[in-house]
């Protein structure tokens, strides 16, 4: 039982008894009272009557006549006269029923009043005595009124003391209130800090949990700050802060592999002419300077462009995979530019006849990345041949692209299919375990558009025309409700993705809400995954999100996480229920130490805050045991069955 409802049980047993004592206090006080002047009025009314008989003649006729009249024009229970020798003379007795009170009320609070006696006399002889009693009718009604009246204040004074006491006590536990939905977010995964209330009591408890949740963060922010620093190290070039070769090319092979992007993109590659004679005349420092500079300007290119990485192959070339730009033409002219506005200028007096050439090449999914390179190598002598800083780029990739939509006709084909049920899911196990005895955590549903005459498309195809268009909620809406009918009719769990460009969408949020409303009993079974870079994004949006699912009981995690250590410590406040693993992290695992390292201490930091923590992009059983080594709770990829 909750303490305010102990706290109101307590105030109103306080009331009861409080109210109920008063009550009966003041039923007995008026009681006393009523037989009090009951009893007085039997006495005067016995001796006037006695003391009027007493100067009658004795008359037996007389007397009844007397002692009726009186009856009549009073309120008696009786009136009686005996003899000396104590035989009844005269007798008159109210036959009628009590009116004016219930009768239970008579019998629960009885009145005892003493009947008046006076002695009539006849001359100097007793005649007889006289012995009347008043009707306690209307002591009861005055009893029974008098009572209903004060239970009527009294149940008045309840109700306004209810209503005072709920405003008291909802000021009283307002603080209590914080305490409370502390200590529950801290129960789903979520450290946050209140304010300190004024009550000592509660102030203590608040200090000492908030105490607790700065020492968390501070702990976890401290954590993801050593494995940026590990991050960086062990994947980022130390002069450039580039992406280094291992890292660089995994990246690289995730995108050609993978359907987070479109089919088609572009590689550009820079090289510097005789990086030797640039440490011999410049000097290390100076030439570490032109690298660092020609570094930024790289890895700026890929502001605001999603997967768009940067990275130093080798001593004087240089990378960057461009999986948003479908012309190797385009890309090239691009970044040329950023060199010949940002970078040659401050470099041009030192080195006036060349310094680097760059070549871009178009590539296709599923390409090796040995092709994508050679391809590379052809079109940096193309440029060469060309003379001094210039480039050449390569688009022949990107002809044998099968199916070509005009940007025009996309929103009539998406809107079309969300409609039209052309929509699907494929679903890709997440297992735990080791080959051979591994178990499924859940299914991945991941989104295919059916398109006549064409393959099932990927979601890297058409997602990022539907970004564009501000058609992602209809669509994240249309694979809720397939992930929705496909528990329906199977078992075990089933995790979607959301757009980062949906979180956002006020709208959207509500509708789908409204549906999952629709279905608790399959809450439990449904996951939501956004990219890291959405959750940054939109970070407060993915919070109130994230809260509103798992408040119908579904759960939340991040995909493709790893890109930003640096703001970890964002996740104490999210309660996520899992974390994926950027691929590039995961791949060739076993040969990368200095990975392994930083991922045993993100596991241990995502465990410490309760969240599970799954590998993506594994492309072999046998890389298993060793993941599980790390920390990993589950894996999926190309070599996951």
């Amino acid at each position: 039982m909750s303490l305010i409802k102990q706290l109101w049980i307590a105030i109103i047993l306080t009331m009861t008894l409080a109210f109920g004592g008063s009550l009966i206090v003041s039923v007995l006080s008026a009681r006393h009272y009523l037989e009090q002047q009951l009893q007085v009025k039997n006495i005067d009314n016995a001796t006037s009557l006695a003391l009027s008989l007493t100067q009658l003649d004795k008359d037996p006729v007389t007397v009844e006549l007397q002692v009726a009249a009186q009856f009549d024009a009073g309120h008696y229970r009786f009136i009686r006269i005996t003899s000396p020798t104590g035989q009844v003379m005269i007798e008159k007795v109210y036959r009628g029923e009590l009116v004016g009170a219930p009768l239970w009320f008579a019998k629960l609070i009885p009145i005892h009043a003493e009947p008046g006696r006076a002695l009539v006399q006849d001359g100097w002889k007793q005649f007889g005595t006289l012995t009347l009693a008043s009707h306690d009718q209307y002591v009861y009604k005055s009893l029974w009124e008098g009572t209903l009246e004060l239970l009527i204040w009294f149940v008045l004074g309840s109700l306004a003391a209810g209503a005072l006491g709920s405003l008291a006590i909802r000021i009283i536990t307002r603080p209590l209130h914080d305490v409370v939905g502390q200590a529950q977010a801290i129960a789903q995964r979520r450290f946050l800090t209140v304010a300190e209330p004024r009550t000592p009591e509660l102030r203590a408890v608040t200090i000492a949990m908030n105490d607790m949740v700065s020492r968390l963060k501070s702990m976890f922010a401290e954590e993801a700050s050593r494995l940026e620093v590990l991050r960086q190290r062990v994947n980022h070039d130390a002069i450039t802060g580039l992406a280094t070769r291992d890292y660089f090319l995994s990246h690289l092979r995730e995108i050609l592999s993978g359907e987070q992007f479109g089919s088609l993109g572009s590689l550009v590659v820079v090289r510097l002419i005789a990086l030797d004679e640039l440490n011999r005349k410049l000097g290390h420092k100076q030439a570490d300077e032109l690298l660092r500079q020609l570094g930024k300007v790289l890895y700026d290119s890929g502001t605001d462009r999603i997967g768009q990485r940067a990275g130093r192959v080798k001593g004087g070339e240089f990378a960057v995979v461009c999986p948003t730009q479908e012309s190797a033409t385009a890309a090239a002219q691009e970044i040329h530019s950023l060199l010949m506005r940002d970078w040659l200028p401050q470099w041009a007096t030192e080195f006036p006849d060349e310094l680097f050439h760059l070549a871009a090449v178009g590539y296709e999914r599923n390409q090796s990345p040995g092709d994508v390179l050679t391809r590379v190598d052809q079109a940096l002598a193309q440029a060469q041949a060309k003379g001094p800083n210039s480039w050449y780029a390569l688009d022949t990739a990107n002809s044998g692209r099968s199916f070509s939509v005009p940007a025009e006709q996309w929103r009539t084909l998406l809107t079309e299919a969300v409609s039209g049920g052309q929509l699907s899911l494929v679903f890709y196990p997440v297992v735990s375990g080791s080959k051979g005895t591994a178990n499924t955590l859940h299914q991945e549903g991941v989104i295919r558009l059916s398109v006549a005459g064409q393959p099932l498309m990927p979601a890297g195809d058409f997602m990022p025309m539907a970004a564009k268009l501000n058609l992602t909620a209809p669509i994240d809406l249309s694979v809720v409700k397939l992930a929705i009918e496909h528990l329906r009719k199977g078992k075990g769990d089933v995790a979607v993705n959301l757009s980062a460009e949906t979180i956002a969408d006020f709208t959207f949020r509500n509708q789908l809400i409204q549906l999952l409303q629709g279905y608790p009993d399959l809450c439990k079974r449904l996951l939501f995954e956004v990219p890291e870079y959405g959750v940054y994004r939109q970070f407060d949006a993915f919070r109130d999100l994230s809260r509103s699912l798992k408040a119908l009981g579904c759960r939340v995690g991040i995909e493709y996480f790893g890109q930003r250590f640096a703001e970890s410590d964002k996740l104490a406040t999210l309660g996520l229920d899992y974390i994926k693993v950027h691929p590039s992290y995961i791949r060739d695992i076993g040969q990368n130490v200095g990975n392994q390292d930083m991922l045993r201490g993100l596991t241990k930091m995502a465990h410490a805050l309760g969240i599970v923590v799954i590998a993506l992009g594994v492309e072999s059983m046998d890389d298993l045991p060793l993941l599980a080594e790390l920390g990993f709770d589950g894996a999926t990829g190309p070599g996951v069955a």
